[in-house]
């Protein structure tokens, strides 16, 4: 009986580490297989997309609108020496100006005018009479929208004068005025083929205010290049068309005028060309 249940236990002993050991083999077995079919990974069909033929849009060409500058002669007056004898006893005087187009931004430009002007120094009192002529240029630094033709400029001018000096009356200098100052001598003496000629810059400014009508401005610095004194002991104190002298050779003015354009032809501009970047 002992040797029976011996060999019992060895035999079930036996099957237990057998089947022990071929459970192990079967795991070890199995597991590679197992990963090597996980780390498997079926691919995902590739989409096949046909090409398809692109629309790229055609511009259009697009109408721009042909712009004319007009071309032609614009003639006013000077309302400041046309009015100022209104005010002032001792001025009479009128300009006429005008302008003609020669280029986009260049203009012709003249005034022609006469003066009676009476002036009073310390020493002298004098009447001027006589007529003058300036010519030059305007050049438009200002670029116009659509159909404006408003024109801010600067300009150069080339003026002479033909006048005559008449002396009223003089007061002869006393340089030690203890008594008092010498009393005003009559004169009547008239000085007459006295000529000048100088040179202006001109800044200045016309706006378009009606159909063709135009108002303007201008600011003038003056050079006296040379004039005919009527004597060495009496220079000129006016100059027509140049104004009062100052310092000898230098002076100022301005004029305010209205004027018509009077159209005679037309250009067409020329759109400008884009530069394409390289």
């Amino acid at each position: 009986m002992k040797h029976t249940l011996k060999y019992f236990f060895s035999f079930c002993l036996l099957i237990v580490q057998f089947l022990a050991q071929a459970q192990e083999t079967t795991v070890t077995k199995t597991t590679p297989e197992k990963k090597k079919s996980e780390s498997k990974i079926p691919e995902t069909p590739k989409l096949v997309t046909a090409k398809t033929d692109t629309i790229v849009p055609v511009k259009k060409d697009t109408i721009v609108p042909v712009k004319k500058d007009r071309y032609g002669l614009r003639v006013g007056v000077d309302l400041y020496r046309l009015t100022r004898g209104l005010y002032d006893e001792n001025y009479k005087g009128i300009e006429l100006v005008g302008d003609y187009r020669l280029t986009k931004n260049y203009y012709l430009a003249a005034e022609i005018g006469s003066e009676d002007k009476t002036t009073e120094d310390d020493r002298l009192n004098t009447t001027t009479k006589g007529t003058y002529l300036k010519v030059g240029f305007d050049y438009n630094a200002y670029e116009n929208w659509l159909d404006m033709e408003n024109i801010i400029s600067i300009g150069l001018r080339g003026g002479v004068s033909t006048f005559s000096q008449e002396l009223n009356s003089y007061k002869i200098y006393n340089a030690y005025p203890y008594w008092g100052e010498m009393p005003w001598k009559d004169s009547g003496e008239t000085f007459s083929g006295l000529t000048a000629g100088w040179i202006e810059v001109v800044a200045g400014v016309k706006v378009k205010v009606y159909n063709n009508i135009f108002v303007g401005f201008s600011l003038r610095m003056n050079t006296l290049i040379y004039d005919k004194k009527p004597s060495d002991d009496f220079e000129n104190l006016y100059i027509p068309g140049f104004n009062r002298t100052y310092a000898g050779n230098f002076g100022a003015g301005f004029n305010y005028t209205v004027t018509y354009f009077i159209p005679l032809y037309k250009k067409t501009i020329k759109p400008k060309e884009k530069k394409v970047k390289g």
